[in-house]
């Protein structure tokens, strides 16, 4: 398995959240969003939302446009180059309801 699915793998299914980052990751790659988007689409709470996008943002995952309350976010180059393998696990995920705590506010 190369780095890149093993990092995916980490983050989508295989953590606490990978349910929802998943889902953000996902709702990307239709439509750029900003952080209040991301939260009213998937109907996450804005914190957790937040927690989940700086996540995948400090794993290459997101890249961000922009500051504060306006920086949409769209899928990073290294996601794109991943998109097959993502699409898999993204497959798996919601077929096998791969989530523990996934509905769980961040404070």
């Amino acid at each position: 398995m190369k780095a890149a699915d093993r990092l995916l793998w980490w983050l989508f299914a295989g953590s606490m959240g990978g349910k929802n980052r998943a889902r953000i990751a996902r709702l990307l790659m239709d439509e750029p969003c900003n952080l209040n988007r991301i939260s009213e689409k998937l109907d996450l709470n804005y914190k957790t939302a937040q927690h989940h996008v700086r996540i995948l943002e400090e794993n290459n995952i997101l890249t961000g446009q922009g500051q504060h309350y306006g920086k949409i976010y769209f899928p990073s180059s290294f996601l794109e180059e991943n998109k097959e393998d993502f699409e898999k696990i993204w497959v798996r995920v919601m077929r096998n309801g791969l989530s523990d705590k996934d509905d769980e506010v961040i404070r």
